[in-house]
């Protein structure tokens, strides 16, 4: 059976989308494709994700921004826009794509001290962690 497609989508691919991939994969790798991208991506995984991540056992180190260019020709069965920015920008994929939105402020955007934006990116990634968990009673295979 082929495994279906999820796109996470936001615009830097730095913080949200990352973590929203690395939590499903980690889930349910086995059930679905998993990728995320930006209509604007960064440079590099915000290092903070990649801390609140580890923290929980998983390792997001590995992944990278990508331009949601790389995947307008392919067939993309979810689409969840992880920001508001993303929904508006979001391109139309081949074939029938489900679009779901969970609307994340950016853990980026957080100030003060490390341990302060630390706090912020856990709860983004708690949220993540819960919408993932909704995703898969709806939508898993198992």
């Amino acid at each position: 059976m082929l495994k279906r497609k999820v796109l996470f989508l936001c615009t830097g691919n730095s913080c949200r989308s990352q973590m929203s991939e690395g939590l499903l994969r980690y889930f349910a790798g086995n059930d679905f494709e998993v990728y995320s991208a930006g209509t604007e991506p960064a440079p590099q995984v915000n290092p903070l994700a990649l801390e609140v991540m580890k923290e929980i056992g998983i390792d997001i180190s590995k992944q990278s921004p990508k331009h949601v260019r790389e995947f307008l020709n392919q067939k993309i069965d979810f689409v969840i826009t992880t920001c508001n920015n993303a929904r508006k920008a979001c391109p139309t994929f081949p074939g029938e794509t489900t679009n779901i939105q969970w609307g994340l402020k950016d853990p980026a955007d957080a100030k003060g001290t490390k341990e302060e934006r630390l706090k912020v990116f856990r709860n983004t990634r708690d949220i993540i962690y819960n919408n993932i968990q909704d995703f898969l009673n709806e939508y898993g295979n198992s």
